[in-house]
C-alpha cells in the first residue's frame, strides 16, 4: 500500500485522534473505583484540554481554509472540521452527565454544590458580607449596548450576560459581567448545614449580588447566563520588524489577545432573545463552532474542587523515592562516572537531577555547563542552580525554547534573569524548536551528560512519567556536545552515529530499523518491535509499521495521544495493537526497542512521530546500553501492555474500548511502579550503608480495586 493509499484507506486525522484521546480522559471520569474527587480532576482536565485544542488546532485548520488550498486537502479539512464538531456535540453531552453523576455522588458522601435559589438566612448574609469585603470592585458591569465585538474581550474567561429588569415598567437592560475567578477562585465555600459541605461557583455567589452589583438603579429583576467564547491562540511575528527575538515573541503573546473567536459556548437555558445579542456581536465563521452547554463554564476549574478534608476521596499522596545514590556521600558526579545513572519520575525524585546539577555548579574541577530548557517551572531549582553555577565562575549556557506554548511567557522571563546573571541564553534556531533534553558537564574529571524524555522541570516532574539518563560513556557524552554545536550551526553537515537527531538523521534511521525488522521477519529471524510513544501521525512512519505488520513483524504500542495508524485491518495491521493508558500521572517518556534479530536495540528520547518532531525540532533520542537499564526500559513496556485497570484498546475506528478483564489479573501499571519503587527503597534501607537514614520510603501509594 502506497503512503497515497495509507492516506485515503487507513489514516485517522490527526486531530480527530486526539478527541479520541480526550474523550479516554473523560471515560476516566467515569470509571466508579476511581476516588471521586480524582474524577472531577479529570473532568477539569478533559476540560481544559478540550480549550486548548480549539485555541490552537481548530484555529489552525480554519485559518488553512482561508488560503488556496488543492481541492483535496480542502475537502479534507472539512471533513475533519465536520467530524471534530459532530464528536464534540456527541462527548458535550456525556460530559455534562459524568459531572452530574459525580456531583450526585459527592452528596452521599456530604459535600453539595448549592445555587443562589436555595440559600438559608445564615447563608445570604455570607454572601452579602463576603461581597463588600472581595467582590465590590472586582465584578464591573458592561453595558452590552456600548460592545460592538465582544471578541475584544479576553477569552477563555466566564462571562454573565445579565438581564436587568425593572419591576416597575418591564424596561429591559444588558450587561457583561467577567466572572472574577482567577482572583477569587472558581469556589466559595460557605456556611454548613443539615451536615453538608457547601459549595457555590462564584458565577452564583455574583448572580446573588446582583443586586448589589446594581445599587443605585431602580428596582430590578435580574437573570445570569453565562458563556465563554475560545480565541486562536496563534501568535502573530513580524518577522520585519526590528526587534529581538525575546521582543518578537512578547509581542507575539500579546496578539493573542486579539485573535478571533473560534468556538462559543453558552448556557442552553439562555433565552433566544439573549443568544441573539451575543451572536450578534461575536465575529465567528460558518465552520466555526457555536455549542449550548450547561449552566457553568470553564470546567477546568473542576481541577481546584474544594476536598472539604475529605482526603479519602482522593488517591492517597505519593511521594517520589530519592534514589540511594543521590543522597549517598559520595560525589554524584563521580558515581555517574562509574556507571549510568537513571530515575524515572514521578516513581523517583526530580531532586536526584537537582543534586547533579548543584554538585556541577559549585565543583571547582567543573569548568562548562550547557543545558537545553523548554519549559520552565515557576520557581525554577534548575535555573537557581545554572545562575550558582555563573557565579561560581564556570561557563553556563541555556538554550531557551521561547515558543514553547502557553510558556512564553515563563521562559521570558526566567531568560532576562539568567542573562542578567552571567548565564549566555541562547533562543535556539528560527524555524527549528528546540525540544531535546540535554545537560552536558564539562569537567577536568571526565565530561557528563543527562539526557532526558521530559522536561528539567520541578512541577512537570511530579504529574508526568519520564526518564533522565545520566551518563559519562564518551561516545555519548562527545555526541550530546555535538548537539549543542549543531544548535549553534544548524545548517552544518554534523554527522552522528550513536544518538539519533532530528531533523539530522533521525527518522531515516528509525525507517532502516524498521526495514531490518521486515527483513529478519521475511529470513524467519526474531522480528518484534514495542515502542511507547505521546503521538504517531507521520504518514511515514504510519506506513513503514504496515509494512512490518504485513512482513509479520509483532508491533506492541503504547500510545498516549493522537494515534493516525489503524491496527487490526486484516491483511495490513492485525499484527500491530495499541494501548492507551490515563491515569493520575500523565504518560510521557518515549521508549523504542527493536528486536533486531535477537539483539534487541533500545531508545530513549524526546521525539514522538510527527512531522514536526521528525522535520522541524532539535529532538534526540539515546541509546540505552547498559543492562539494567535495558531491563527497566522492557519492564515499564510489558508492565502498561499487561495493565487491566487503567489501559484502552484500540479500535480499527480510531476509537478505544476498555480492557475485558474476565479471568485476567488485575494489573494497574503505575500502582505497580509505585510499590517497585519502594521496594527498592526497602532494599537499600537492609543494607550498611551510611547514607540509608536518608532514604524515605512513603507510605502504600493506593490498593488497585476492580471497575465494577
Amino acid at each position: 500500500m502506497t503512503k497515497q493509499e495509507v492516506m485515503k484507506k487507513a489514516y485517522v486525522e490527526r486531530d480527530v485522534s486526539w478527541m479520541y484521546f480526550n474523550h479516554r480522559i473523560l471515560q476516566e471520569a467515569e470509571k466508579e473505583f476511581v476516588p471521586l474527587l480524582e474524577r472531577l480532576s479529570f473532568l477539569g482536565i478533559y476540560s481544559n484540554n478540550l480549550d486548548e485544542f480549539f485555541r490552537v488546532r481548530v484555529a489552525s485548520l480554519n485559518r488553512m481554509l482561508e488560503r488556496k488550498l488543492d481541492k483535496d486537502t480542502e475537502q479534507q479539512i472539512k471533513k475533519s472540521l465536520k467530524t471534530i464538531n459532530k464528536l464534540n456535540e456527541s462527548y458535550s453531552k456525556e460530559y455534562t452527565e459524568a459531572v452530574d453523576k459525580v456531583f450526585e455522588e459527592l452528596e452521599t458522601h456530604k459535600i453539595r454544590l448549592v445555587t443562589e435559589a436555595n440559600l438559608n438566612d445564615e447563608q445570604k448574609d455570607f454572601l452579602s458580607q463576603f461581597f463588600y469585603d472581595k467582590l465590590n470592585g472586582s465584578v464591573n458591569p458592561i453595558w452590552l449596548s456600548e460592545i460592538e465585538d465582544l471578541t475584544v474581550l479576553e477569552d477563555n474567561r466566564i462571562y454573565l450576560i445579565v438581564e436587568k429588569c425593572e419591576k416597575k415598567d418591564n424596561k429591559k437592560k444588558y450587561a457583561i459581567v467577567k466572572v472574577p475567578d482567577r482572583i477569587y477562585g472558581r469556589w466559595v465555600k460557605i456556611p454548613s448545614s443539615d451536615g453538608f459541605d457547601n459549595i457555590m461557583y462564584l458565577d452564583d455567589v455574583i448572580r446573588y449580588c446582583l443586586p448589589l452589583v446594581f445599587l443605585g438603579f431602580k428596582e430590578s429583576t435580574y437573570r445570569a447566563y453565562s458563556f465563554k467564547f475560545t480565541k486562536d491562540a496563534e501568535m502573530e511575528m513580524d518577522n520585519d520588524a526590528d526587534f529581538g527575538t525575546m521582543e518578537k515573541i512578547a509581542l507575539g503573546v500579546n496578539s493573542r489577545k486579539k485573535g478571533e473567536a473560534v468556538r462559543v459556548i453558552y448556557d442552553h437555558e439562555m433565552p433566544r432573545e439573549m443568544q441573539r445579542k451575543l451572536r450578534d456581536r461575536l465575529n465567528t465563521k460558518e465552520l466555526d463552532a457555536s455549542l449550548a452547554g450547561g449552566r457553568y463554564q470553564n470546567h477546568k476549574d473542576l481541577m481546584s474542587f474544594p476536598d472539604c478534608g475529605r482526603n479519602d476521596l482522593k488517591y492517597d499522596k505519593w511521594t517520589p523515592i530519592m534514589k540511594p545514590e543521590f543522597v549517598s556521600n559520595e560525589s554524584i558526579l563521580d558515581q555517574i562516572r562509574q556507571k549510568d545513572r537513571f530515575i524515572h519520575v514521578p516513581y523517583h525524585n526530580f531532586n536526584g537531577y537537582i543534586r547533579v546539577l548543584r554538585e556541577a555548579a559549585i565543583k571547582p574541577e567543573v569548568k562548562s555547563i550547557k543545558t537545553t530548557l523548554y519549559r520552565l517551572a515557576k520557581d525554577s531549582k534548575v535555573v537557581k542552580a545554572l545562575i550558582t553555577a555563573a557565579r561560581n565562575g564556570k561557563k553556563v549556557t541555556a538554550v531557551v525554547e521561547l515558543l514553547a506554548r502557553f510558556d512564553e511567557e515563563s521562559n521570558i522571563k526566567w531568560s532576562k534573569r539568567m542573562q542578567e546573571e552571567g548565564v549566555n541564553v541562547i533562543f535556539g534556531v528560527e524555524g527549528l524548536k528546540i525540544h531535546s533534553k540535554l545537560l552536558y558537564i564539562e569537567s577536568k574529571k571526565g565530561n557528563i551528560a543527562c539526557i532526558g524524555t521530559g522536561n528539567f522541570h520541578e512541577g512537570n516532574a511530579k504529574i508526568y512519567t519520564d526518564y533522565l539518563m545520566m551518563t559519562a560513556r564518551p561516545k555519548i557524552v562527545n555526541e550530546v556536545a555535538k548537539v549543542f554545536d549543531f544548535i549553534d550551526r544548524p545548517f552544518s553537515p554534523f554527522r552522528f552515529s550513536e544518538l539519533l537527531v532530528s531533523p539530522n538523521s533521525m527518522k531515516s534511521r528509525i525507517l532502516r530499523m524498521l526495514d531490518t525488522e521486515i527483513r529478519n521477519a521475511s529470513e524467519g529471524k526474531e522480528a518484534w518491535v514495542k515502542i511507547k510513544i505521546n503521538h504517531i501521525t507521520d504518514t511515514d512512519m504510519v506506513t513503514k509499521l504496515y509494512q512490518a505488520s504485513k512482513a509479520g513483524v509483532k508491533i506492541d504500542i503504547v500510545i498516549r495521544g493522537n494515534c493516525s495508524l489503524v491496527p487490526g485491518i486484516k491483511g495490513l495491521s492485525e499484527n500491530i495493537r495499541c494501548v492507551g493508558i490515563i491515569d493520575r500521572y500523565l504518560e510521557h517518556s518515549r521508549i523504542l526497542i527493536f528486536a533486531n534479530g535477537g539483539k534487541p536495540r533500545y531508545f530513549l528520547g524526546s521525539a514522538d512521530w510527527m512531522p514536526r518532531n521528525l522535520d522541524r525540532r532539535v529532538e534526540i533520542l539515546f541509546p540505552v546500553e547498559q543492562e539494567d537499564l535495558k531491563e527497566k526500559a522492557i519492564h515499564i513496556l510489558r508492565v502498561q501492555l499487561a495493565d487491566t485497570l487503567k489501559a484502552h484498546v484500540m479500535q480499527a475506528d480510531g476509537s478505544y474500548e476498555k480492557i475485558d478483564k474476565r479471568g485476567k489479573k488485575l494489573i494497574c501499571a503505575q500502582d505497580t511502579f509505585c510499590e517497585e519503587a519502594i521496594r527498592e527503597a526497602e532494599e537499600a534501607k537492609a543494607k550498611d550503608d551510611p547514607a540509608k537514614d536518608r532514604v524515605f520510603i512513603p507510605e502504600k501509594s493506593r490498593i488497585t480495586q476492580e471497575d465494577e
